[in-house]
């Protein structure tokens, strides 16, 4: 059985991973294929999430049309919700009640597999997606369609290449679940440089558009990369895949903050 991975698998695995979208294909796949695939797949995260988030900023933009940009930001994000499962929503639950109420490294583990959510979780999730509508608000009051479209899509990206970057950057944490245990060894410098490819075409526009706030962005990022590292190692030796979900959310609040307060 052949056990290598098809060149079209690892972006139909991303899209595949990261949203809802039925994908044609993969049923033909193997188990080892799949598996062989999927390290490669996180090198298309970037790419994958400047689709999601061109379809989010479409949604918002047609519906400031018709609507308060409040209700607008509503309805883009609920659709969104929808399209990813709240992937990355159940990410910073999970993170926020495991690293809120755990003391140990066991406890830590414990909570974060627990599909309960407590009150750290609770008002983890309540303040980040708050805040990122609160953002997402200001950068359709802010900004013109053309440039609030290439706002949100490079958010969108930049969170989802701060999941490649920890990837390659902190291992997985012993007994951890989700992706960084499942194929966070694979993640290498080619699948990194692959990631950052994949990212230009949802950064390129902002960064042109708005060359300084992408550059505090990195920098942000930079800031809470070392921070996070840090505190993932002192806490339960490296990271999970709710981590990294919680990193793709930082990502992307991250750009925003940046965009609404150096642009506007």
């Amino acid at each position: 059985m052949n056990r290598r991975c098809p060149v079209w698998a690892p972006p139909v695995l991303a899209v595949q991973f990261l949203s809802r979208i039925p994908v044609p294909g993969t049923g033909s796949l193997s188990a080892q294929q799949v598996n062989a695939g999927l390290a490669q797949a996180v090198g298309w995260f970037p790419l994958v999430g400047a689709g999601i988030g061109a379809i989010t900023a479409g949604i918002a933009l047609a519906a400031d049309s018709l609507w308060p940009a409040l209700v607008a930001v509503l309805i883009a994000l609920a659709f969104e919700a929808r399209l990813t499962g709240a992937f990355h929503e159940d990410a910073v639950a999970d993170f926020c009640d495991a690293f809120g109420g755990g003391h140990s490294a066991d406890d830590v583990r414990r909570i974060m597999k627990d599909s309960r959510i407590g009150s750290y979780g609770s008002l983890g999730l309540i303040f980040a997606v708050g805040l990122r509508v609160a953002l997402m608000l200001a950068v359709l009051e802010q900004m013109t369609p053309l440039c609030a479209f290439l706002t949100l899509v490079a958010a969108a990206s930049f969170g989802r290449l701060l999941v490649v970057v920890l990837m390659t950057w902190v291992a997985p944490a012993p007994q951890g679940t989700g992706l960084a245990k499942d194929i966070g060894s694979g993640v290498g410098t080619s699948v990194l440089l692959t990631a950052l490819a994949t990212a230009l075409p949802g950064l390129l526009g902002f960064a042109l558009a708005f060359p300084l706030p992408m550059l505090a962005a990195l920098l942000g990022a930079g800031a809470f990369l070392g921070w996070f590292r840090a505190l993932l190692l002192r806490r339960i030796g490296g990271s999970t895949g709710d981590c990294l979900g919680f990193s793709a959310y930082a990502g992307q609040l991250i750009m925003l903050l940046t965009a609404t307060a150096v642009a506007g």
